[in-house]
């Protein structure tokens, strides 16, 4: 090794989390380990940023400063979660550079070698979990594999050890003999009947579970049929991930081509490294999809790799991970930039309560009541734009269509809401109407740092939904600039789907590309408590979303009179309400309305027709 001194004195901190442990190492410019220590597990879908924030700085306790941080953590696929990894990195490490990734960019780095032109290169993991990740020459990333023990981890211990169980109590069922491979998994969870495994499963961990993967393994050694059945199983699982995965990469779709290109297949993870018998299986199975391939097995440690990226980003300063995939890569490249030609009026403070905080509880209610009346006549001046989106959305109900409402924050919690509310009142199918919110399921309960600043994972969310020219897009943003929203609003025009903005900012700067289909942007004002727009633009939003859903259902026939005689009548209340319903539409009595409804399935128009026959 040469030694340069002015490296000497660099540290390049490299952290690497996975389902078992996370190990972080602390190294010098001249890849001389300094510091080495080992933790608890780090899967970053598993922590919340209190929790991440708590497991860095309990590493950072027992370093020295370092001059630049690598981090890989498994489940940080999108940018949202690069994101989160960085905010807690700069709490920790103030102005330190942080290079922030998922587990498999971390070990694949690991497998480069600076001093060489390397040969285009795939991971194949499998540890507890298994998944395999490659880059392209452009930068391109994809990743197969690595869903979780639920969804996937195809060929990864937990794989095996599941496998195991169902393997010997399936070879119980037929022959009515405990297999051998059965008798080791008894003696090595300290079991005493077949039963017992049952109870066992219910409780184990992913992690027990993984750990028969062990057993398995000894009994391939001892030339166990079942267990070299499972092991079999499972290299093929591996070989054929990963030959997925670089022809997704290298391949451009020609798969003839592709597999004559020369590649390196880097095997990582325990099970590969600690059993060279099974990835010498994985090899042979990956030779039959790949004739020329090259398979190694990582000859460092993983963490390494987050040490290099720690070097990255001390060369760079400054760095934004890239996105798992080659569809998210390729889309951060793009500016949705939409400016407004002046502060937002959201934004603005609201010159009747900048003594809000001295008022009494009088004052204070009479202001904001004041203030939310005034609301419906704002609304009301953008009337013509909400008449074309119902409009439009009725079309589009009608031709098979969908209507989706995409936010975040206050905004994406409304349109969470009022699709919610739909099933129930009109008896409608559950993805008629969808609530799409930045940060997923969890920001309905709590803020998701970064979530909203995520273009790309605004457009792979309309993606994933399937959405068609059929269908309507709402983008909701009080502000009218939110990249998560913008990116949902483009990749819903790409796809030709009517598009609707829905903000309070009369000053937007819209290009004519991004330019919606409808724009809706009623001034409802300042808030009282300033920027928070969960106030009058909230009640607004409400408002709107009340009229697009309730207006088109009526359009659809969902409406007898003023009453919803499509509502799902699931609880007492419902149905005394079902039964008032067929009582004043069919001019009947209490009982018959009632004895026609439970003929009718508690449907309330089947129920009125049945009566108005008679």
């Amino acid at each position: 090794m040469v030694i340069y001194p002015n490296r000497s004195r660099e540290k390049l901190l490299g952290i690497e989390g996975g389902a078992t442990r996370t190990v972080a190492l602390l190294a010098d410019g001249n890849g001389r380990t300094l510091h080495r220590l080992e933790a608890g597990p780090a899967n970053l879908k598993f922590l919340t940023d209190a929790q991440l924030l708590r497991h860095l700085r309990s590493l950072a306790a027992a370093l020295p400063q370092p001059d630049a941080v690598g981090v890989g953590l498994a489940g940080a696929w999108a940018e949202t979660d690069c994101h989160r990894i960085r905010i807690a990195a700069a709490k920790v490490w103030p102005r330190v550079p942080c290079y922030a990734t998922n587990d498999l960019e971390a070990a694949l780095a690991a497998a480069a070698d600076r001093r060489k032109r390397p040969l285009p290169q795939v991971l194949i993991v499998s540890g507890t979990g298994s998944g395999c990740y490659a880059k392209g020459p452009g930068g391109q990333s994809v990743k197969i594999g690595a869903w979780g023990h639920v969804l996937g981890d195809l060929g990864s211990g937990y794989d095996i050890g599941r496998r195991a169980l169902q393997a010997v109590a399936q070879c119980y069922d037929r022959t009515g003999t405990w297999p051998k491979l059965g008798q080791l998994i008894l003696a090595a969870l300290q079991l005493n009947d077949p039963n017992d495994l049952i109870g066992w499963a219910q409780t184990a961990n992913k992690t027990e579970v993984a750990g028969l993967a062990v057993v398995v393994f000894s009994a391939w050694q001892r030339r166990d049929n079942v267990a070299a059945g499972i092991l079999e199983e499972a290299a093929k699982c591996l070989a054929q991930a990963g030959a997925t995965c670089a022809h997704r990469v290298f391949g451009g779709g020609r798969l003839r081509e592709a597999n004559k290109l020369r590649i390196q297949f880097v095997l990582a993870g325990s099970v590969l490294l600690k059993q060279p018998r099974f990835a010498w299986r994985v090899g042979r199975e990956l030779l039959k999809l790949w004739p020329t391939a090259r398979v190694t097995p990582l000859r460092r440690e993983s963490v390494w790799g987050a040490v290099e990226l720690a070097r990255k980003a001390a060369a760079q300063s400054t760095v934004r991970a890239p996105h798992s995939t080659e569809h998210a890569t390729a889309k951060t490249k793009r500016s949705l930039t939409v400016q407004s030609a002046r502060l937002s009026p959201t934004e603005q403070r609201h010159p009747r309560s900048t003594n809000l905080d001295k008022m009494s509880l009088a004052q204070a209610i009479r202001l904001m009541l004041t203030e939310d009346t005034r609301v419906p006549m704002q609304v009301l001046a953008e009337r013509r734009g909400i008449e074309q989106a119902i409009r439009a959305i009725v079309r589009s109900f009608r031709r098979g269509g969908r209507l989706f409402y995409v936010g975040a924050g206050t905004s994406g919690r409304l349109g969470v809401l009022d699709a919610s509310e739909c099933p129930p009142t009109f008896r409608t199918p559950p993805e008629l109407v969808q609530g799409i919110i930045a940060g997923g399921q969890t920001a309905l309960w709590r803020s998701v740092e970064g979530a909203e600043d995520d273009v790309a994972a605004g457009e792979g969310a309309i993606e994933f939904r399937g959405v068609t020219a059929r269908d309507v897009v709402v983008g909701i943003a009080a502000s009218g600039t939110t990249p998560f929203v913008w990116g949902a609003l483009d990749e819903a025009k790409r796809r030709r789907a009517t598009t609707v903005l829905l903000c309070f900012n009369p000053f937007l700067k819209i290009h004519r590309r991004l330019r919606p289909t409808i724009a809706l942007a009623p001034n409802v004002g300042p808030e009282l408590l300033t920027g928070s727009t969960r106030l009058k633009a909230g009640t607004a939003t409400k408002l709107i979303l009340n009229l697009f859903t309730t207006l088109a259902m009526v359009r659809l026939g969902k409406v007898m009179s003023n009453l919803m005689v499509d509502l799902n009548p699931a609880n007492a209340k419902l149905r005394d309400r079902a039964v008032r319903m067929v009582e004043a539409l069919a001019d009947s009595d209490s009982a018959a309305a009632r004895a026609a409804l439970e003929r009718s399935g508690w449907v309330v128009r089947k129920a009125v027709e049945r009566l108005k026959r008679k």
